[in-house]
């Protein structure tokens, strides 16, 4: 049977990289997980009910086949991951301050991931993308491929667009990703001119081109063709603003951090599903807080199954 490619229908494919974790515990020892931003995203998605593929490149390592086995756990789709004999997957080490903000130490620039528009991976990745009937990526995501490989995933992107898939993509921007942000903004410039949904976030745009006003942003996704677009505000809350209306979203009610990892990448899986399942954009955004709150109030990317809230009030 064909998949559905009409409105929010099929199946998603989040495309990015997944790291091994490492947590710094209060007795000074390290706890191992996993995490990344678009595979935070793909496994609440999954935790929700959305069918998810996860399309990235690992090595053929025992961590790499953990991850799998993680994935595959959560429901997520991993037949789009390939593996690259002799390579490992990147690393972190998270920080987190007495108010919760974390601070993140990389080790990734031989991750397998930076292949996977590279030789005869690429029509795989490519094809992976242009059967999904929604694609999610993120800066973070770009920011993993230069040069040629960069110009494949946009073709890609491109081909799957003229096909029917949907483009979300989230601006998460982390400056020592790139190696000048007149490079990034370039690569930021062409993902949202073919993006139909752009979650986009005031301090991302404050460290992007120093413009953080979140009536500019707006009015800049509207000039690029954004159809749909959400700002997440600095202070709690966000602007939604699709089929010609505009509205603010505060969140429901204040919450002390604990550690603020993948609270965007919360919201992003609630908003999608919400939007999924039928929602308008404010609910859905209001949706996208109530999973980020949840998710703030516990230590690292994902939470226990257990403490997942409703995706509906």
């Amino acid at each position: 049977m064909a998949a559905d490619r009409s409105g929010q229908g099929g199946r998603v494919a989040c495309l990015g990289e997944c790291m091994l974790e490492l947590r710094t515990r209060p007795d000074g020892l390290l706890s191992r997980a996993f995490g990344g931003d678009t595979l935070n995203t793909a496994v609440y998605l999954a935790r929700l009910g959305v069918p998810v593929d996860y399309v990235t490149a690992l090595g053929d390592d025992d961590f790499s086949a953990e991850m799998l086995a993680a994935w595959a756990e959560e429901g997520v789709g991993t037949a789009q991951v390939q593996r690259v004999p002799g390579r490992l997957p990147g690393l972190y080490i998270i920080e987190t301050d007495p108010a919760g903000e974390r601070r993140f130490l990389y080790w990734r620039d031989a991750a397998p991931v930076r292949q996977l528009f590279d030789g005869p991976g690429a029509e795989a990745a490519a094809a992976a993308l242009a059967g999904a009937g929604l694609v999610y990526l993120s800066g973070i995501t770009l920011s993993l491929f230069r040069g040629e490989s960069r110009a494949r995933l946009f073709s890609a992107l491109e081909g799957a667009r003229a096909g029917g898939t949907r483009i979300v993509f989230d601006t998460n921007f982390r400056p020592r990703g790139w190696p000048d942000l007149a490079e990034a903004r370039a690569a930021y410039a062409r993902t949202i001119a073919l993006s139909h949904t752009v979650l986009a976030g005031c301090e991302d745009y404050a460290l992007l081109d120093g413009d953080g006003a979140p009536e500019d942003i707006l009015a800049r996704l509207a000039a690029a063709g954004v159809a749909e677009a959400v700002v997440k505000l600095a202070e709690p809350g966000c602007i939604v603003a699709a089929d010609g209306t505009t509205e603010t979203v505060p969140v429901p009610a204040a919450v002390v951090p604990v550690d603020t990892t993948a609270a965007g990448d919360s919201f992003a899986a609630a908003y999608l599903a919400a939007r999924r399942a039928g929602a308008p954009p404010a609910e859905a955004a209001r949706a996208g807080h109530r999973l980020a709150g949840a998710v703030i109030r516990h230590p690292g990317a994902i939470i226990p199954r257990a403490a997942m809230p409703p995706i509906t009030e």
